[in-house]
C-alpha cells in the first residue's frame, strides 16, 4: 500500500519517463514531483523544469533521500531570489526546504536558532519585535538563510557570517554535523561561502545584541528600506544583483561606463535605475538573460579592463 502511495506521487506530473531515476529514489513522506515546472519558483520567472523536485517532511526525510542518491545529480534550490534557472531545466533531484524548515525560535536574549528555509527578511523582523540589533541590513535582502548562507548575503557593509555563531549542515553522505564560528572563518569571504557545494544548510544559530530601546533598531531598518526603495527597481523580475563588486569597484558603475546601461536582449533588459540589476520584461528566456549577462562582462572588460563575475547562480541546463 505505502509502495503504490509512493508510485503515484511520483508519477503525478510525470512528462517523460526516466525509468532509472525512478528506480533510485526512496520512499519519503515529502512532496516528490516529476517534471515540475520551476518558473514560479524563482524571481526571473523563467527556466525549465525539475526532473525531480523534492520538498523533504523533515530532517530525516531528507537523509533518507541523501543517502539513496549516490550517483544522481542533487541541486539545492532556496527561495529562487538569486539564481537563473536554465531554459532546459535542472536534471536529477531538485530539493526545496519548505514550511517545517521555515521556523526561527528565540534560544536566549539575543540569539534565534533558525531554520534554512527561513526568509532572511523575517530573521530581521523577529530581532526588531525582540529588540536585538545586528540584524538591520538582512531586512531588504531577498531569499532563504540556506541560500544566504551559500552566498554570504549581505549589504550595507554587513554580512550573515558577522551574526553567525554556528551552522548545522547535511553531508552528501546523509551525516549532520554542527560548526561553530571558530571553525569556519576561512570558509566565508565576501559573497562567498567555501564549505562543500554538495553540503545542505539545515540551520543556524544567530547571535545579535539585545537593545534597551528598539526605536534604534526601527530606525536602522527604515533607512535602508529607503535607500534600496531610492536606488533600486521595484515591481519587477529580477535576481537582484548581477555580479559581485570587485575588490574597490562597484560593479553598477563599471556597467555604465562600459555603455551597457539599457541594454536588451529579447526580453531581458538592464535596469534604467540601478545598472546591476537586470529585468525580465515579461517575455524573457534564461537564455537572453544569460547572453545579456554575457555581452555586459564582455563590454566591461573591453572598455575597463575589469572581468564581472556573477553573483547570480545559474542552475541546470541549456534546451536542446
Amino acid at each position: 500500500m505505502a509502495e503504490h502511495f509512493f508510485l503515484k506521487r511520483v508519477l503525478k506530473n510525470f512528462k517523460k519517463k526516466n525509468d532509472s531515476l525512478i528506480a533510485s529514489l526512496p520512499k519519503v513522506r515529502g512532496v516528490l514531483l516529476f517534471n515540475e515546472p520551476l518558473s514560479k519558483k524563482n524571481w526571473f520567472g523563467v527556466g525549465g523544469p525539475a526532473e525531480v523536485y523534492f520538498e523533504p517532511a523533515d530532517t530525516d526525510d531528507l537523509k533518507v533521500m541523501i543517502s539513496n542518491l549516490k550517483s544522481v545529480p542533487i541541486t539545492i534550490l532556496g527561495a529562487g531570489s538569486n539564481v537563473l534557472i536554465r531554459d532546459g531545466g535542472i536534471p536529477g533531484v531538485t530539493i526545496r526546504l519548505g514550511k517545517s524548515f521555515s521556523t526561527i525560535e528565540l534560544i536566549g536574549e539575543d540569539k534565534f536558532r533558525v531554520k534554512a528555509g527561513a526568509l532572511v527578511m523575517e530573521i530581521s523582523r523577529m530581532a526588531q519585535k525582540n529588540s536585538i540589533s545586528g540584524f538591520e541590513f538582512l531586512c531588504g535582502i531577498p531569499g532563504s538563510l540556506g541560500g544566504g548562507i551559500r552566498m554570504n548575503a549581505g549589504a550595507y557593509g554587513s554580512s550573515l557570517f558577522d551574526v553567525l555563531e554556528s551552522i548545522t549542515v547535511l553531508t552528501k553522505e546523509g551525516h549532520v554535523k554542527e560548526f561553530q564560528k571558530e571553525e569556519l572563518f576561512d570558509a566565508f569571504s565576501y559573497r562567498c561561502c567555501h564549505l562543500p557545494s554538495d553540503w545542505i544548510f539545515l540551520e543556524a544559530v544567530l547571535k545579535g545584541k539585545k537593545e534597551t530601546d528598539s526605536q534604534i533598531i526601527t530606525e536602522r531598518m527604515n533607512l535602508n528600506k529607503q535607500k534600496r526603495e531610492a536606488g533600486q527597481p521595484k515591481g519587477v523580475r529580477t535576481a537582484g544583483s548581477t555580479f559581485k563588486n570587485p575588490q574597490g569597484l562597484s560593479a553598477w558603475q563599471l556597467i555604465e561606463k562600459s555603455g551597457m546601461k539599457n541594454a536588451k536582449v529579447g526580453g531581458a533588459v538592464v535596469s534604467d535605475k540601478h545598472a546591476n540589476f537586470l529585468i525580465n520584461t515579461g517575455k524573457a528566456t534564461a537564455k537572453d538573460i544569460e547572453t545579456l549577462g554575457e555581452k555586459i562582462r564582455q563590454k566591461v572588460f573591453e572598455k575597463e579592463g575589469v572581468s564581472l563575475e556573477w553573483e547570480v547562480k545559474k542552475l541546470g541546463v541549456e534546451d536542446e
